[in-house]
């Protein structure tokens, strides 16, 4: 399972590197989550520059696509000849999005008719953009999905693993992160969210 870490210069570490923690949980299974950026290099909102694991290209391959937020995500929803090197595909890949993520997902017409999740600064400009906003941490509709605040990034990646690998892989790979001695009921918690959202067998 190819999963894209969309990050761009200006990102919130809490979005990207949460998803990648938690969805490199499945390395044994296969899975292999990447730090995928337009440029060789980027920098954080708090300065930490990354060296970029997988090109912007690797997202159009990857099964799963997930946007981060960012200082810099207005900009970049305005960048129409970085947007149109993604060619990304509903009926093939899980796509999801949190917080300014999100209104890179609505740019590029993938949220359609769906309500979504976002944070409260980037909400306007998601209402802008025709999108109902949700006063809620995640929601889905087959496979596109929005989070709303930074630490909705265990939400979207229990839903990915949840999706794709099952929801015994995903709750031992929660359970691993999860604080000592809350185990049990922070994985419940998290699960209970997204499970309503999760396919039908």
């Amino acid at each position: 399972m190819k999963v894209a870490i969309l990050t761009f210069d200006g990102f919130n570490e809490l979005d990207t590197f949460i998803a990648l923690g938690l969805l490199n949980r499945l390395h044994h299974l296969g899975w292999a989550a990447a730090v995928t950026s337009p440029t060789a290099q980027v920098t954080s909102m708090n300065g930490v520059t990354v060296t970029a694991q997988q090109p912007l290209a690797f997202a159009n391959e990857a099964d799963v696509v997930l946007f981060g937020s960012g200082l810099h995500t207005r900009a970049i929803a305005a960048d129409g000849a970085l947007l149109d090197r993604l060619a990304l595909d509903p009926v093939r890949q899980l796509i999801g999005g949190q917080c300014s993520g999100t209104l890179l997902m609505a740019r590029l017409g993938l949220l359609a008719d769906m309500p979504a999740c976002t944070d409260s600064t980037t909400k306007p400009w998601v209402v802008e953009a025709g999108v109902r906003v949700l006063e809620e941490p995640f929601h889905a509709r087959g496979p596109i999905a929005t989070a709303g605040g930074c630490l909705a990034s265990q939400y979207l990646a229990a839903w990915v693993m949840a999706s794709r690998a099952g929801l015994d892989a995903a709750r031992s790979a929660l359970r691993y992160a999860a604080p000592v001695g809350e185990k049990e009921a922070y994985v419940e918690r998290l699960l209970a969210v997204v499970t309503p959202f999760l396919p039908a067998d």
